[in-house]
């Protein structure tokens, strides 16, 4: 594209103020509490490195930051969102609604979710999806049948769990960790548990595919009795509640649990430990893709914000040996076409 010739969001986000880059010539990020380290990390080194403010890295949840990112382009609003999950379709349309029509989607790497206790707290050395599910559903199998969650502690269907109060907190419908939660934790729970088909059996709907969609929902279904907490805050608020509650146990970011390991210790997920190498090599069953999500329209008008892009995704910061690894992130195998898809400023179903 000639340097004169100007798109149709550039154009808008110019229109929305002539003055953008002269009134706000910093970056600014909102979303993830999961990606929150990682970019706070970067944003530090980045205003240590380059003639650029640092970026203004805010948290919120990946829900929160890609509605602030939805709401326009221009000055008043962000640049950046950090997110645990994909963008979702319902997003991109409210994106599109606001004028937000051309978005690169950033792969930084993956993350997974770990179960952590507290330190001196009971043993809780392993868990399965089943487990998780039989803890936290409303409906549970006993018999064969399907009834009303009847578990009040861990050994009451599994002996080789502590023989206290279920208590867990997870994170609140806000949270991409939530949806990862129930894709990788619940929904496998509740399939391996027969409850899957118990479900379908019971719904409605005018064909297979229909109660085989109504039960898959049905499986998010939390219990209401108090022995299931949504956390609406960031990975700190849930490491209070462990510090209150010596039983409890709560759903982490792998990053965050290895910055605390003096406070929490964690258990396994279907007989494998939580680790870089385990994620990387996909035998860690709970993991899921970081990202971050740009606005096309505001390169070039706000300074600095392609060269951050460029910065995040580099060798030197988000390869293996860079400074993301010593704090949780496994770099992504596929680094090299996530530089070429930001260098090339390619939006979301023109890359890879």
């Amino acid at each position: 594209m000639s340097r004169f010739t100007l798109s149709t969001s550039a154009l808008a986000i110019l229109a929305v103020s002539a003055t953008a880059a002269a009134a706000r010539d910093n970056v600014q990020v909102a979303g993830s509490s999961t990606v929150l380290p990682y970019a706070s990390i970067v944003a530090e080194a980045f205003g240590e490195n380059f003639d650029f403010p640092t970026p203004v890295v805010e948290s919120g949840g990946s829900s929160a930051g890609l509605k602030r990112f939805c709401e326009g382009v221009g000055e008043n609003t962000i640049d950046v969102a950090n997110s645990s999950r994909k963008i979702r379709e319902k997003e991109i349309e409210a994106c599109a609604e606001a004028g937000v029509t051309d978005i690169i989607e950033v792969r930084i790497g993956y993350d997974g979710i770990v179960f952590a206790s507290q330190k001196t707290g009971p043993e809780f050395t392993t868990f399965t999806q089943s487990d998780l599910f039989n803890a936290l559903s409303p409906k549970v199998v006993i018999d064969g049948k399907l009834v009303d969650n009847p578990y009040e502690k861990w050994s009451d269907f599994n002996a080789d769990l502590p023989d206290v109060e279920i208590a867990t907190f997870i994170p609140g419908t806000k949270h991409g960790t939530r949806e990862v939660f129930e894709e990788k934790v619940l929904v496998q729970g509740c399939e391996d548990t027969g409850a899957y088909e118990l479900l379908k059996a019971e719904a409605e709907g005018e064909d297979d595919k229909a109660k085989g969609k109504a039960a898959h929902k049905a499986c998010y279904n939390v219990r209401t009795d108090g022995k299931s907490v949504d956390i609406d805050g960031d990975y700190t608020e849930t490491l209070a509640r462990l510090d209150s509650n010596s039983n409890g146990v709560g759903v982490f970011g792998l990053a965050f649990y290895e910055n605390n390991t003096d406070k929490l210790k964690v258990a396994t997920m279907a007989d494998v430990a939580p680790s870089t190498e385990t994620i990387a090599s996909g035998e860690y069953p709970v993991s899921r893709p970081l990202y971050f999500y740009v606005k096309k329209a505001h390169i070039g008008v706000i300074p600095g914000l392609k060269e951050y892009a460029e910065f995040f995704v580099s060798d030197e910061i988000a390869g293996p040996d860079g400074p993301l690894s010593d704090y949780g992130l496994v770099s992504d195998p596929e680094l090299a076409a996530t530089q070429t898809l930001v260098a090339d400023e390619a939006t979301m179903g023109e890359g890879m």
